[in-house]
């Protein structure tokens, strides 16, 4: 017969998310449950649940918010040292890259609103540019989406030759480019377009043809070739 502290109901409550993912399932855990498992456990007078709770809540229950936090915003809570704040970001990174690779196979691009809808979740409420290219066939079918460059708040720097190199290794045809403008103003600056003016030169060239630039703001776009510019 079993003891009473080794029954589900005497167990310490860090440890009852990790048994509600193997009988039930990871879908049906919370989110707080599921950050719960990744800290292991509390404090003396907090469990991990508890310590959760309290980042999402100053996230404002939202995992987009959630995985813009860095180490230091981690640590800003009680009961988050160093070493959980790493294993919190390392498992953000770890979804994010997931869905860099998580493309659509066959997706027909056929107008900006399509590839602004495509790429809008990576971009969306960033505090720093990032950018990304998408790669597509003579179909205009995308192929691979990779994120080329990370920068600061005001910009980001991009290697012209690593954007082509990409394209000739998944064998594209036409590439569309976008980035974010964490300000939320979609106009597009002097460097953007000579940036864009100066790829539209090189895949010319190459017969890789720059199909668009998307500049991506808070709810909206810009586009290089709706504007006629591309």
């Amino acid at each position: 017969m079993l003891q009473q502290n080794h029954t589900i109901k005497y167990w310490a409550e860090d440890d009852r998310p990790r048994e509600k993912l193997l009988q039930k399932g990871r879908k049906q855990l919370t989110d707080s449950e599921l950050i719960a498992i990744l800290l292991q456990n509390g404090t003396r007078n907090r469990t991990a649940l508890d310590i959760a709770k309290e980042i999402l809540a100053l996230c404002g229950n939202s995992l987009v918010e959630f995985s813009n936090k860095t180490i230091q915003d981690f640590c800003q809570v009680k009961g988050i040292g160093t070493a959980k704040a790493i294993k919190l970001i390392a498992a953000i990174e770890l979804g994010k890259r997931r869905k860099e690779i998580e493309v659509p196979r066959r997706l027909k691009i056929n107008s900006s609103k399509l590839a602004f809808e495509l790429v809008r979740s990576y971009l969306d409420d960033l505090r720093h540019e990032e950018f990304y290219v998408l790669y597509l066939n003579g179909g205009n079918q995308v192929q691979q989406i990779k994120r080329l460059s990370v920068g600061g708040i005001s910009g980001t720097i991009v290697d012209k030759r690593l954007i082509f190199k990409e394209a000739l290794d998944c064998y594209a045809t036409g590439i569309i480019l976008a980035h974010n403008h964490p300000s939320g103003r979609i106009n597009p600056s002097d460097q953007d377009k000579k940036l864009t003016l100066k790829l539209v030169e090189i895949g010319n060239l190459m017969e890789i043809f720059v199909l668009d630039h998307l500049i991506i703001g808070a709810d909206s776009y810009y586009s290089f070739a709706d504007a006629g510019i591309i």
